[in-house]
């Protein structure tokens, strides 16, 4: 991989960390319930989603075409928007395993008025920035077929248990907000 495109992805991927890691709240000492079993299934689906993006790369001598590098930069700082507004609008909500805490909010604002999982849309774009970048065409459907199945689990293990609180606010919302692509069902 040329240097210049293992630095770009560095960028991309600590940019779009970093306010998972330095912004969200961790290890917060309120009551919660928490579902681990489809939350951890979906992560390991979606990192080996990232996986599948950086093994299955361009040759060493194949820059990619500048039209590739221009829309992965722009769909990296498009996920990095959609991380950062998530975790500000989120913020105590935040969690890494489908959970709800017992003064668990239904959050309606910012990137949640436009998805109802900002978090996984700005992961979809990081990796269509990694695919646009490091990835052969050919092989780009198979990291995005592990990351939509990966996701499909978290997003529905999610919205159950946000029916089970909120119950007909929630799905007066899930009508109305699409999952974590606009216009896409």
């Amino acid at each position: 991989m040329p240097s210049y495109r293992a630095l770009q992805l560095t960028i991309y991927w600590a940019a779009w960390l970093y306010p998972f890691v330095f912004r969200a709240p961790h290890n917060q000492k309120r009551a919660s319930i928490t579902v681990s079993g489809p939350t951890l299934a979906g992560l390991f689906f979606e990192l080996l989603s990232v996986a599948l993006a950086l093994v299955l790369r361009l040759p060493a001598a194949s820059p990619g075409g500048a039209a590739r590098i221009v829309a992965s930069c722009c769909a990296a700082v498009l996920a990095w928007i959609i991380a950062w507004t998530s975790v500000t609008h989120l913020g105590r909500q935040f969690r890494i395993r489908a959970g709800l805490y017992q003064d668990h909010q239904l959050i309606r604002t910012g990137p949640y008025a436009v998805v109802r999982h900002p978090i996984y849309a700005s992961f979809l774009a990081i990796l269509a920035a990694t695919l646009l970048l490091n990835t052969p065409w050919q092989w780009m459907p198979l990291p995005l077929a592990a990351f939509l199945i990966g996701t499909e689990l978290r997003v529905r293990s999610e919205d159950q248990l946000l029916e089970s609180r909120f119950g007909e606010q929630f799905r007066q919302y899930q009508r109305s907000v699409r999952a974590y692509i606009p216009l896409v069902r």
